[in-house]
């Protein structure tokens, strides 16, 4: 066997995504230390209200645990310090990789996961996130102070959960061009607007949505396409190297639609929350977010509820399209995985 590399893994944010992703580091351990040499272990985890240390490795069983019953990882037995905060804890511990998955908080700056991600690399750690507060709003910081500290800064699951849609468009479509993005990065509104076109009232698709665990707290974010906003933002900051402010960016969400035009547009095919950037002939991108209508020809026209997806034009390698099926928060959660492997495999 090749020689065994210890990664140590920092895991800030224990939510769907967080909890998630420290089951999956305590199922595949073995299989990934068989795969490809590497022991990762979860030797730090933290939450709002206190965390956990331990350097051989936290269970994620444990983990989940704990807060499935309302507590805090800072009550876990014999590692737990309760009131301990994310920064402290990437102060007190050696670790290799910050695994940040916060909640967004753009209206708090994306605090405080641009401080947590900002300091862990200052420290010289690698950092993975599915947030996308601090990629949306410190973008240009962030990936200049990853390259002085010579780490790695991977964001993939901020676009489209589990899809790997900036891996796809920064690293395999390298050579080309890229004339189009049309993408369909948000489950929500997929989902409700799938209700509203079969004639469910609003009010009882949104509670669908909220008990299918597809919409959380008032929906804002989401139905107002701020969400979708902020992954076509990454993706032209990241992919298309365009300077970009999310505020600047045309949305318009599905909280005002009009049912009588969703109800005439169904028919012509199927209506998403499409996040678009489209190369202007100076090299620019439009960036834009609204309801449209896909026909059921167009690569994402037949799309599902809990279906996301990416179309990306070149002139080199055509058009390719990307989909992913996501029905729980598992696919979003392993993008940190994807990350990790992505960094230390390289």
């Amino acid at each position: 066997m090749e020689t065994v590399r210890i990664v140590r893994v920092v895991l800030i944010g224990v939510g769907n995504l967080g909890r998630r992703f420290a089951q999956v580091i305590t199922d595949k351990h073995d299989d990934l230390l068989r795969r490809y040499g590497l022991d990762i272990r979860i030797v730090g985890v933290a939450d709002s209200r206190g965390a956990a240390i331990c350097p051989e490795g936290l269970d994620g069983a444990a983990i989940g645990t704990i807060k499935a019953s309302g507590n805090s990882v800072g009550q876990l037995p014999g590692h737990g310090q309760p009131g301990m905060t994310g920064l402290q804890l990437i102060d007190a511990v050696d670790a290799d990789i910050l695994c940040e998955a916060g909640p967004v908080n753009l209206d708090a700056n994306a605090e405080p996961a641009l401080s947590h991600v900002r300091r862990a690399l200052e420290k010289g750690m690698h950092v993975s996130t599915p947030n996308k507060g601090p990629i949306v709003l410190a973008y240009g910081e962030l990936t200049a102070l990853a390259k002085a500290r010579n780490v790695q800064l991977k964001f993939d699951g901020t676009v489209a959960g589990g899809l790997p849609a900036i891996a796809l468009a920064a690293r395999d479509l390298r050579g080309a061009t890229i004339q189009r993005i049309e993408s369909v990065p948000n489950l929500t509104t997929g989902f409700i607007l799938d209700r509203l076109a079969a004639g469910v009232a609003w009010d009882k698709a949104i509670e669908q949505a909220r008990n299918a665990g597809a919409l959380e707290g008032d929906g804002a974010w989401d139905l107002e396409g701020w969400d979708a906003a902020a992954k076509i933002a990454i993706l032209a900051l990241s992919v298309l190297d365009q300077d970009v402010n999310l505020r600047d960016i045309p949305r318009e969400g599905i909280n005002h639609i009009d049912r009588e035009w969703l109800k005439a547009a169904s028919c012509k095919g199927l209506v998403r929350l499409l996040a678009s950037a489209i190369r202007r002939s100076d090299g620019t991108y439009q960036l834009d977010v609204a309801p449209t209508v896909l026909p059921h020809e167009h690569p994402l026209g037949q799309l599902g509820s809990q279906q996301m997806g990416i179309s990306i034009e070149t002139d080199l390698f055509g058009t390719i399209t990307s989909i992913i099926t996501e029905d729980t928060p598992l696919p979003s959660a392993s993008s940190m995985l994807r990350d990790l492997l992505a960094i230390f495999l390289n």
